[in-house]
C-alpha cells in the first residue's frame, strides 16, 4: 500500500479477472455431472413415489429453498462475524477476545443435529429454526479469517495511517480491513460450502431444501431419489465453492 493509497484511503482496484480455461473445469464438470444423472433418471422405471420426488416442479422447488436457507443464513454470518471478528482482534480487548472464540467454536463443537432439536423445543419447527443452526455452524471461519485478517496488517502502515492525521475508525475501515478481503472472503468461502452441506438437516425441522428428497429417499427405500438429492448437493457446493473463488480473485485488492 502506497503513501497514495493511504491519503485518499482508496485501494487500487483489482486487475481484470484473468478468466482462462482453468476457470471453466468445475462448471463444466459439474455440468457434465449433472446432465450424467439426468439421462440416468431417464432410463429408470419410476413408481409412482419416485415420479413426484423426481419432477421439475419438485427440484425447482427444493433447489430454491435450499439455496434460501444458505443465502439468509451467509447474510446473518457476515453481519455477526465480521464486527466480532474486529472486536476481538483489537488489542485492548484482549481479554473479550477468548469468549468470543469460545461462543464461535461452540457453534461446531456442537452437533448441528443436536442443535437443531434443542433449537425446534424453543422455536418450533420451520426455516427460522433451520438458520439458528446454519449461523451457529458457520459462523466460526468468517469470525476467525476476520480477526487473522486484521491482525496480520503491518503494524508500520496502521502508523503511517495515523500519522496523516487518519482517526482509528478512518484506519480501521479505510486500512485494516480492505487488506483484510482476503482472509475474510476465503472465511466466508468456506461458510457458504459448509452451509450447502448442513443446510441438508433443515429437513428435520421442516425447512425443506434437498434434505428432504434425501430423507424421503432412505425412508422409502428409494435409492434414485436419495442419489438425485445428494448428487444436488454436491453440485451446489462445487458450484458455490467455485463461485467463491472467482470474488476471491474479483474484490482482493491488487498487490496482495
Amino acid at each position: 500500500m502506497t503513501a497514495e493509497t493511504l491519503a485518499t484511503g482508496r485501494v487500487r482496484a483489482p486487475g481484470r479477472l484473468p478468466f482462462g480455461p482453468r476457470h471453466l473445469i468445475v462448471p463444466v464438470a459439474v455440468g457434465a455431472v449433472l446432465l450424467a444423472l439426468y439421462a440416468w433418471v431417464g432410463t429408470l422405471e419410476l413408481d409412482s413415489i419416485e415420479q413426484r420426488s423426481l419432477n421439475s416442479t419438485v427440484i425447482l422447488a427444493k433447489t430454491v429453498e435450499h439455496l434460501q436457507m444458505t443465502v439468509a443464513a451467509t447474510a446473518l454470518v457476515v453481519v455477526i462475524a465480521i464486527p466480532l471478528g474486529v472486536l476481538a482482534s483489537r488489542s485492548r480487548n484482549r481479554f473479550v477476545a477468548p469468549v468470543i472464540l469460545t461462543a464461535g467454536n461452540l457453534g461446531q463443537a456442537v452437533p448441528c443435529i443436536g442443535l437443531l432439536v434443542l433449537c425446534t423445543f424453543l422455536m418450533g419447527v420451520g426455516f427460522q429454526t433451520a438458520l439458528v443452526g446454519l449461523v451457529a455452524y458457520a459462523v466460526l471461519p468468517v469470525l476467525r479469517n476476520t480477526m487473522v485478517g486484521v491482525q496480520q496488517v503491518d503494524p508500520a502502515l496502521i502508523e503511517a495511517a495515523r500519522g496523516m492525521g487518519m482517526t482509528r475508525g478512518q484506519v480501521l475501515r479505510r486500512v485494516e480491513l480492505k487488506l483484510a478481503v482476503p482472509a475474510i472472503l476465503a472465511g466466508l468461502r468456506t461458510a457458504l460450502v459448509l452451509t450447502v452441506g448442513v443446510a441438508t438437516l433443515g429437513a428435520f425441522v421442516a425447512a425443506g431444501g434437498y434434505g428432504e428428497l434425501i430423507i424421503n429417499g432412505l425412508k422409502l427405500n428409494r435409492m434414485p431419489v436419495t442419489i438425485v438429492g445428494g448428487v444436488l448437493t454436491a453440485s451446489i457446493a462445487f458450484l458455490i465453492d467455485w463461485l467463491g473463488g472467482l470474488a476471491e480473485d474479483l474484490l482482493k485488492p491488487r498487490g496482495i
